[in-house]
């Protein structure tokens, strides 16, 4: 028997993701449900600056978002790929580009004719096969066309931008369809003593909210889903060893880059984020290897400008809730797990939450069923992003530092040890299966790693027709023609999308 319709939702904590959460629940919950959105100017945000990766796009498409206005509101800056120095080797460095690599001319995928040029003598980076990877080093950007019979069409982006800016701009979308916001600092979470449901929480001036459904966004402390309802995590620190980071923006001199960029130190890696107003830096570091003055000191001496603000250290631990969803709470941003921002994936594990939820959006009965639904889906998409920050770390050639030598010799997840396997054969990419990164993502890391097959595909010799020499040569020349074209990125953002000084 149904115990009737959600009326009340509760989503605790501000930031990126409580008023990402409040903003698609706002727009998609348009009868009679009330959204309050609980926050404390004083315990403030983590974030310092956000890279993400494409799916944004769809989400801010879905809340009706003009993407000009966003960048202008975020100090917004477009994004191609992550550029990673010093992570296979010192002096090393690779593009993760987004897209795909050059447009198949061929039932066999391109990368591996390029495997074969390789292995002939032709030193060709993989990357110059790559619409975004050419574009972000020319520093030039373009929106992709829709024409599929053009190159221009094969490449995708994101953005860079400020994470405060963009909660501010989306709590004035929420609030203007809405949603209210309560000031206060919680000192009381209370339960039901039948269900073990959680009925409501406590201000510290005494002021009780209630609702039927609450939203976890309390951040790492995590106050509903682990202090309340004592739910579980699953450290991952044994295969991702980063525990810190120190973040500090700084002054941004001359134009930006159309990437972010990650360079490994002997303990750790260096971030670095262009915004239009200022560079988002931080240094996400294993404390067994390296001190946190050291670490500051480390980042303070590795930045393109002046300091803008004193460093900010973080601790965290790295993995995941045993469940994300427990009773009437559910988990999103970093309440729900962390996964160190290497492949900038905190903004969009919380967009697929908001997602899941709205398609398994429950009444007031809750049902198991569902809620193990969302929990069997988000398992197993932390557990996918897992293994390929893992891929960074573990398929190395460093071994000058122990955070590396670590790294290179720990055991590995065996799904990810399969693909590992499948790739070092014959230079294929497999999967179980949906996930977030696809084909070109763990091509671009397994080669930029230096993971190399030990041969390519053998149907390649069989293509006796395929004149694949003279169709890479003539795709190099289309890219490179093709990001000629394009205006810089400075140029693209002062015409269509230029910030406010501030």
């Amino acid at each position: 028997m149904s115990q009737g319709n959600i009326e009340r939702i509760a989503v605790i904590g501000g930031g990126s993701a409580g008023w990402m959460t409040a903003a698609a629940l706002a727009n998609s919950l348009r009868g009679d449900c009330r959204i309050v959105l609980v926050e404390s100017e004083e315990i403030g945000i983590v974030g310092v600056g956000e890279a993400t990766i494409p799916p944004l796009k769809l989400f801010n498409a879905g809340l009706g978002i003009d993407e000009n206005e966003f960048i202008r509101h975020t100090q917004g800056t477009f994004k191609l790929g992550i550029e990673f120095v010093n992570w296979a080797r010192q002096g090393h460095r690779y593009m993760h580009p987004f897209g795909q690599f050059g447009a198949d001319f061929d039932s066999v995928p391109l990368h591996h004719y390029w495997l074969r040029a390789h292995s002939r003598g032709d030193d060709t980076p993989l990357g110059e096969y790559s619409v975004a990877c050419v574009a972000a080093y020319k520093g030039r950007f373009d929106r992709p066309t829709r024409d599929p019979r053009l190159v221009q069409s094969t490449y995708d982006y994101a953005y860079h931008l400020d994470a405060s800016l963009y909660a501010r701009y989306l709590r004035g979308y929420s609030e203007k369809r809405g949603v209210e916001r309560i000031e206060g600092k919680i000192v009381e979470v209370l339960q039901d003593t039948e269900s073990g449901n959680i009925s409501g929480v406590r201000l510290e001036e005494g002021k009780l909210v209630e609702a039927d459904f609450f939203v976890d966004c309390t951040g790492f402390r995590g106050l509903l889903i682990e202090e309340a309802l004592q739910t579980g995590y699953e450290d991952w620190t044994h295969w991702l060893p980063c525990d810190r980071a120190v973040a500090v923006p700084c002054v941004s001199g001359g134009s930006f880059t159309p990437y972010t960029r990650s360079t490994a130190h002997e303990a750790g890696w260096q971030w670095r984020i262009p915004l239009q107003h200022r560079i988002g830096n931080g240094y996400v570091y294993c404390s067994q290897h390296i001190g946190d003055d050291e670490a500051a000191a480390m980042l303070l001496a590795n930045l393109d400008g002046e300091p803008l603000a004193e460093p900010r250290h973080l601790r965290f631990t790295t993995g995941r809730r045993r469940k994300f969803w427990n009773r009437n709470c559910v988990a999103i941003g970093l309440a729900a797990g962390f996964m160190e921002p290497l492949e900038s994936t905190s903004i969009h594990l919380i967009q697929t939450a908001i997602t899941r939820l709205l398609a398994l959006f429950p009444d007031r009965n809750f049902d198991p069923l569902a809620i193990q639904e969302y929990n069997r889906i988000t398992i197993n998409e932390y557990e996918r992003v897992r293994d390929f920050l893992i891929l960074h770390y573990h398929a190395t050639e460093r071994d000058d530092a122990p955070l590396w030598r670590y790294c290179a010799d720990m055991p590995v997840p065996d799904t990810l040890q399969y693909k590992m396997d499948h790739f070092r054969r014959y230079g294929r990419l497999v999967t179980d299966g949906m996930e977030l990164f696809q084909n070109p993502s763990w091509l671009a890391v397994h080669i930029g790693q230096l993971n190399w097959p030990q041969r390519y595909d053998p149907l390649v010799d069989e293509r006796k027709n395929v004149d694949s020499e003279k169709l890479l040569a003539s795709l190099r020349r289309v890219i490179s023609e093709a990001t000629d074209a394009m205006p810089t990125h400075q140029a693209y953002i002062g015409k269509h999308c230029k910030a406010p000084v501030i």
